[in-house]
């Protein structure tokens, strides 16, 4: 057997990945018609165009701009069933992935469309190819104590489900090392 055969078969985790972040272009343009969300790109091409990053800003700047498009349950369930269509298609047995609820409830967006969307896709895709998920929620860096204080307890009927808590980076000027 080739070693891209031996790669693509051999069983594997995931371990540190930032779910909103594997938002693809297709899917975002679809979301953002069915969510009436305007995109500074004109098509997905344009769109994936944007995606060689110079930098962590760049792909924030951007990251940002795809989470605009996750309004509803729905859209959280569809970004992660992507996700984790990808990993079976990688032979991914166990994923650990991040999330951002405060992007999103800074919007307005109910914390239960994260969680109860996110979670659904994960149950399907244990159920259908056996693949196994634990979810880290992030506290966003440049927000203050409180505010992760507030987001704990408004979590506190998901906490059961999570594999742990962790911080990002979310904007220029708050760095990993802040």
């Amino acid at each position: 057997m080739d070693l891209d055969t031996f790669m693509t078969r051999l069983p594997k985790a995931e371990l540190h990945l930032h779910l909103e972040g594997t938002l693809e272009p297709a899917l975002m343009f679809a979301l953002a018609e069915r969510n009436r969300v305007p995109l500074a790109f004109a098509s997905p091409d344009a769109l994936a165009a944007a995606y060689d990053f110079a930098d962590l800003q760049a792909f924030l700047d951007l990251y940002y701009q795809g989470c605009r498009v996750l309004v509803e349950p729905e859209d959280f369930h569809d970004l992660a069933a992507a996700y984790f269509a990808r990993c079976r298609a990688e032979t991914i047995l166990h994923a650990e992935v991040f999330f951002d609820p405060q992007t999103h409830t800074a919007r307005g967006v109910p914390l239960a469309h994260v969680f109860e969307g996110f979670f659904a896709a994960a149950r399907a895709a244990e159920r259908e190819f056996g693949l196994s998920v634990g979810f880290i929620m992030c506290f966003l860096r440049h927000l203050d104590a409180a505010e992760g204080m507030a987001l704990l307890r408004e979590a506190r009927p998901y906490l059961d489900r999570l594999a742990g808590v962790g911080l990002d980076s979310s904007e220029r000027g708050h760095p990993p090392a802040k």
